[in-house]
């Protein structure tokens, strides 16, 4: 466990920004997981400042759908009861050239035990209009975007 933690550690802190110089395009995934409350669910990177939303790259294999899932599980405790919902895939070219996040949402689930890791630091479910200090930029312009069914914009 402490192994594959630290392997993943490893590779959002150095390898992937050398993938991502090295590669074309890459796809990555987050989601906005909502309670019965309507509270969204952020996270707290140990190895970034402020708080987003869960998700992370889209491995081998795997559909948009199937990374969304696991990593809300990995990074929340979050086990999808439902498939989530695409809500638009946006360029994050200012932030890393040629990377993609699909925006997704959950509102059906469960939720296991969680304890921080290496890797995540914190999670928690906020009121939508009450997000914490420290909320990224993105992540508020997607849940403005998701939460007034505008869409999601082209950029991240």
């Amino acid at each position: 466990m402490i192994k594959s933690t630290l392997l993943r550690i490893a590779s959002k802190t150095v390898l992937q920004p050398l993938y991502r110089q090295t590669r074309g395009l890459t796809l990555g995934t987050r989601t906005a997981v909502f309670d019965r409350e309507n509270r969204v669910l952020l996270v707290r990177h140990s190895y970034a400042p402020g708080w987003l939303l869960p998700g992370g790259g889209v491995e081998r294999g795997e559909t948009i759908f199937d990374s969304a899932k696991r990593e809300i599980r990995e990074e929340a405790g979050i086990i999808a009861e439902e498939e989530p919902v695409l809500q638009g895939i946006c360029l994050n070219d200012g932030q890393f050239p040629g990377d993609h996040v699909a925006v997704l949402t959950l509102r059906k689930f469960t939720q296991a035990p969680w304890q921080p890791s290496l890797e995540i630091s914190h999670m928690q479910f906020f009121a939508i209009n009450q997000l914490p200090e420290g909320t990224t930029g993105g992540t508020r312009r997607r849940l403005d975007e998701i939460i007034s069914n505008r869409g999601v914009a082209r950029n991240w």
